[in-house]
């Protein structure tokens, strides 16, 4: 009664750690408030993307998405992951996220920036983004500071974290502040997330945070329906574009709806098959790999969404690309999240299952099916419906036959 009674209150306490085994653990609605922001930080990123892809201007499109998520995906991880081992839901925890809300929505403000400097070729304009990125990031320096003050067993690991969380913030500071070209910041963007991926390896090797694996699992899966979310967004713009365009619903209207939806809950369907949980439970030490591979994940998840938005802009006649190439706005994101899935269960299953070779080939003839339908002038619903059964051939296989390979994979291991 007393533990009971204590945790009603947000008074201070200590970051000594939360119990990595406890019972019911969940996501917390702080949680999910914090990843509200990220709705808004996605959704900017895709929105970009998708329209210098409809501009035709692939090389801004790719380099300023692939940034920005790259920026937006960790610093969610190193909240998620934080707050995983040591969240006591006191009142400076609450103040500290509300903190990083903050940064995540000024860095959000600055992805358009990031974008029209790389698109104009001029110095590349990350004050903005690099601006949130210090809020969070100083957030971040202040709970690591309290865990080596209160833990002390695990003391070590958090003082790497300050190290290359400090280190790495000053050098995206002064590269902000330089102004570089786009070549220079690439070279020093690369080294500068090298470093941020290094920290977390570092500091684990050898005083582990006690996180909790039904929690991370959880709270990646929360994310990857975030970004699934720009998959709706998408579809919606493009059925707006279509019904004022041909002045109503029409059967190209009805078949673009069962296409955008068909194919983000295919996404859906084929993410969840998995018990991550269960999975990260029983292979804690492999749980890097698969969170990092998710930097990967959510990206393609988004980039999706932003091909069927690039959809739209070609149903309004405001796209610059032809038919095929919008289509692959939408195949190349969705080839890229399959393969993705399959990679992150074969490293952090370490099972073969050549029945997986059978599926990637039959998701790779209904991509090339959708992509040659374009490029013989079938209309763009039609298109779209195609690429819809990409990720359900993953699905049918794994309710017919994958899910008893699945079972004895985690049997044998």
């Amino acid at each position: 009664m007393a533990e009971a009674v204590h945790r009603r209150d947000h008074r201070h306490r200590p970051l000594s750690g939360r119990n990595p085994e406890e019972t019911h653990r969940a996501a917390t609605p702080l949680e999910l408030l914090y990843d509200l922001t990220f709705v808004v930080a996605f959704g900017t990123a895709a929105n970009e993307l998708a329209h210098y892809l409809a501009e035709g201007h692939l090389r801004t499109a790719v380099l300023g998405f692939g940034f920005a998520i790259l920026a937006v995906a960790w610093a969610w991880m190193n909240y998620s992951w934080f707050a995983s081992a040591y969240d006591n839901d006191d009142w400076v925890f609450r103040v500290a996220t509300m903190v990083q809300m903050v940064g995540v929505i000024v860095l959000a403000l600055g992805i358009e920036d990031l974008f029209a400097s790389i698109d104009r070729g001029t110095a590349v304009n990350v004050v903005v983004m690099v601006l949130g990125y210090v809020v969070m990031r100083v957030s971040m320096v202040f709970l690591w500071a309290l865990v080596v003050r209160h833990d002390p067993a695990r003391a070590p690991a958090a003082r790497k974290f300050l190290w290359t969380i400090g280190v790495a913030q000053v050098g995206w500071v002064v590269l902000a502040l330089l102004g570089p070209s786009l070549p220079i910041f690439l070279s020093a963007g690369v080294a500068l997330f090298a470093l941020e991926l290094t920290g977390p390896v570092l500091a684990q090797r050898r005083s582990p945070t006690p996180w909790h694996a039904r929690h991370i699992a959880e709270r990646h899966g929360l994310l990857v329906l975030i970004t699934l979310g720009e998959g709706i967004f998408g579809t919606v713009a493009a059925l707006n574009a279509l019904v004022h365009t041909e002045h109503g619903w029409t059967t190209d209207a009805a078949l673009l709806a069962v296409a955008g939806i068909g194919l983000t809950f295919g996404n859906w369907w084929m993410y969840f098959a998995v018990p991550w949980g269960e999975v990260l439970e029983r292979f804690r030490g492999r749980a890097y790999v698969w969170s990092a591979g998710h930097l990967l994940l959510f990206g393609s998840i988004a980039a999706t969404g932003a091909g069927l938005h690039v959809a739209a802009y070609f149903l309004e006649d405001a796209a610059a690309l032809d038919s095929t190439a919008t289509v692959l706005t939408v195949a190349v994101p969705v080839s890229c999240y399959i393969v993705m899935l399959y990679v992150l269960y074969m490293i952090f299953m370490r099972h073969r299952d050549p029945f997986h070779l059978l599926l990637m080939a039959g998701t790779a003839g209904v991509l090339v099916l959708a992509v040659v339908c374009a490029e013989l002038g079938l209309n763009m619903s039609w298109c779209l419906v195609v690429l819809m059964f990409a990720p359900a051939v993953t699905v049918v296989g794994f309710e017919t036959v994958g899910h008893r390979h699945l079972a004895e994979a985690l049997a044998a291991d």
